[in-house]
């Protein structure tokens, strides 16, 4: 019947997108072909893998039987999301040489991760990340907290790719923007209710590889049309943008302030992602979770190499050419965001063009199966199992809580991509590695690593950290100005982290030293046997309940 459920939601997307783009000239043939044919193929996989999906293990964790290369790919493809294909290059066909930053940004909290945080994450965990820090503290605040940094996080994530799956499949299909990200939300729902994590990481393992085979192709012909001479592409792009001042820092991020805290929030964010940091649960032991790191690092940092030069050849291909351009609102057509889309058809036709919106598809939906899997496992696992039901559920319960969960963030994640539209979808992924530094790293990292650390401190300066975050990204200029309406933005600065990571590690080591009740005396003592087992992993099977 579910099955049944899913062919005619498939139907009736495909009747709808018929209804809309019938009578269109420019429509892409061969693009929507390999758009249906991708659709049915993951619906495929998510058959396969409801069929292998039993246990809360199997929904949360594909039963940690992913090796480490497998999920090494499937990070990176679950990280190469649409604000790294689409939202970089198009920064870097805006604004040049400063679209680097994020690039660089994105890349640099690896290094954390794999020397910090992968095995003694895998050691100590279960299912979230809130099973590690709240190993020795008090279940029910740690958890709370987490679930809201989690979500908050996710949700800012799931922003930027909606907005960038609405625009791709205006372009593709003709569709109204609204109606775009409807279809893409209800899709969503669709595969991660049925297939758990387990038809995740095999999406993400199949939209690794072709987006890294596509965007290859992308680089090479680019560097092919310039004699494979990055001299004469930054001269080109100079030369269309008629303008010097793309290959100069200081275009994108002005003033130091904002370039620090954007910086820490992308060194520091990744490492309290919530949906990356589920995966290493996917794997049998820590010495497989180094090597998702491992791979995992040596994929990104070569796919970010590729969005920089695409970025640079959609400035040369794109900046003079009528085709690619909006007579009415000026710039190229769909926006920044849609920059490497046209580049690809400036490249390879109509052919090649169909297979990169069909990959930057498969992209948005790998990513936002991994987000809306974290922030459903937040509220079925962490708030429903562990707080409310304070253990005592059986797993059908929890794992129909994560499913009703995920209808609502599909629902929320909807609204908000129609709500935030005309924004880059690079910028808001930054604004989300800003609070997921603020709020989910500072008690991720002190839970494992300072042995003072205290529920008490945790949560108040967890709290403080993601209440200050959250609220500088309200009054900043992304909220403030631009969906808000208002004149002038409060907040002056683009990203908050500077200041929100600041206060939550001040706040958790102030509360942990003023907190002197047994609690925290007992809490400091469990440090010894946390810290053998996560650098060990003998004990129990996970920490659900300390």
């Amino acid at each position: 019947m579910k099955w049944g459920l899913l062919l005619l939601t498939l139907s009736n997307f495909l009747w709808a997108a018929d209804a809309q783009f019938s009578g269109k000239r420019d429509l892409n043939v061969s693009a929507i072909i390999m758009f249906v044919l991708f659709v049915v193929a993951t619906l495929g996989i998510t058959y396969w893998a409801a069929k292998r999906t039993k246990t809360a293990k199997d929904f949360y964790t594909a039963g940690g039987g992913i090796t480490g290369f497998q999920n090494g790919l499937a990070i990176a493809g679950d990280y190469m999301s649409a604000a790294s294909f689409l939202g970089i290059s198009g920064l870097v066909y805006l604004k040049g040489f400063d679209g680097l930053i994020y690039s660089i940004g994105f890349l640099v909290g690896w290094p954390i991760i794999l020397f910090l945080v992968a095995e003694q994450l895998r050691n100590l965990g279960k299912y979230t990340f809130s099973d590690v820090a709240s190993y020795r503290l008090q279940q029910t605040p740690i958890r709370v907290l987490a679930a809201l940094g989690s979500l908050a996080t996710v949700a800012l994530y799931l922003i930027a790719q909606m907005v960038g799956a609405g625009q791709l499949i205006q372009i593709l299909f003709g569709l109204d923007y609204e109606y775009a990200v409807i279809m893409v939300g209800i899709l969503m729902i669709l595969y991660v209710t049925f297939g758990g994590m387990l038809a995740t990481t095999w999406v993400q393992i199949i939209k690794a590889v072709l987006l890294l085979s596509g965007a290859s192709f992308m680089a090479i012909m680019i560097m092919y049309k310039v004699g494979f001479s990055f001299e004469t592409l930054f001269s080109q792009a100079v030369a269309a943008k008629k303008s010097a001042s793309i290959m100069a820092p200081g275009g994108l991020v002005s003033d130091p302030i904002s370039a620090i805290s954007l910086g820490i929030a992308l060194m520091f964010g990744t490492a309290g992602l919530p949906h990356i940091l589920m995966r290493f649960f996917t794997v049998s032991d820590a010495k497989e979770a180094r090597k998702s790191v491992f791979f995992a690092t040596g994929f990104i940092g070569y796919f970010y190499i590729l969005t920089f030069i695409i970025g640079f050849g959609a400035i040369v291909l794109l900046t003079n050419d009528p085709t690619y351009l909006d007579p009415v609102k000026g710039g190229i057509i769909g926006g920044g965001n849609m920059s490497a889309i046209h580049t690809a058809h400036a490249i390879g036709g109509n052919l090649f063009l169909g297979f990169i919106s069909a990959v930057a598809f498969a992209t948005i939906l790998a990513v936002v199966s991994g987000l809306t899997l974290a922030g459903a496992s937040a509220v079925s696992h962490d708030l429903y199992a562990n707080v409310f039901a304070r253990g005592r559920v059986d797993e059908m319960t929890e794992m129909r809580v994560s499913k009703y969960s995920t209808i609502a963030l599909g629902i929320v994640a909807i609204i908000l991509g129609i709500a935030f539209e005309k924004q880059n979808i690079a910028f808001m992924v930054g604004l989300a590695f800003a609070i997921a530094a603020s709020a989910n790293f500072p008690i991720l990292f002190l839970s494992m690593f300072w042995r003072k650390l205290t529920t008490k401190g945790a949560v108040w300066g967890g709290s403080l950290g993601l209440l200050t975050a959250v609220v500088l990204v309200v009054l900043s200029k992304a909220v403030w100005v631009d969906v808000l309406g208002n004149k002038t933005a409060i907040y002056a600065y683009g990203n908050p982290a500077l200041f929100s990571m600041t206060i939550a590690f001040a706040g958790i080591w102030l509360f942990s030293l003023m907190d002197k009740s047994e609690n925290a005396a007992k809490e400091i003592a469990a440090y010894d046997h946390q810290y053998i087992r996560s650098q060990t992993g003998i004990g129990a099977e996970g920490a659900s309940s300390h």
